[in-house]
């Protein structure tokens, strides 16, 4: 289950929100009750990618 991040574009407030299934997008903002809201991309994908080319440098050590 996917935690996605939140901005509304009235208030600026960022939040984020577990996604349980592919349409549970959030219905307004948690600050202004807003309903103009943009999906952001996540940074957190980013480290996601740095960490697996960690991991594979450490499988390749010999670990059983």
């Amino acid at each position: 289950m996917p935690i996605y991040e939140y901005e509304c574009k009235k208030c600026g407030y960022r939040f984020e929100k577990l996604v349980l299934s592919g349409n549970d997008t959030p219905a307004e903002c948690p600050g202004c009750r807003s309903k103009k809201l943009k999906k952001l991309i996540s940074g957190a994908a980013l480290i996601g990618e740095e960490s697996g080319s960690a991991c594979s440098s450490t499988s390749s050590k010999g670990f059983s």
